[in-house]
């Protein structure tokens, strides 16, 4: 697979990520989104193979790290707060 492949599915897989782990907050989708473009636009013009390679593997670690290690909570009244740890068990077959 090409590197400019790699990266387009890289970042269509964290939008993905970010919309399913960030599901019912508007802001933390809007920032998540906003972070994202923002990064990809800033390293457009990267042209070293190996670069590329680097940018990859620290998105491909944060995509995994939100999949794993986000946590929101939800306020239910003013003293309850209800957490929701989104843990994704990859399997491999």
């Amino acid at each position: 697979m090409g590197q400019a492949t790699k990266v387009l599915q890289l970042f269509k897989t964290l939008h993905r990520t970010r919309q399913q782990v960030f599901k019912n907050d508007t802001r933390a989708l809007e920032a998540a989104r906003i972070k994202i473009n923002e990064e990809f636009k800033n390293n457009k013009s990267e042209t070293s193979p190996k670069k590329i390679e680097e940018l990859i593997k620290i998105g491909s670690d944060v995509e995994l790290l939100l999949r794993t290690s986000v946590i929101q909570g939800i306020h239910t009244d003013h003293n309850t707060l209800n957490l929701y740890c989104w843990i994704l068990i990859s399997t491999v077959v």
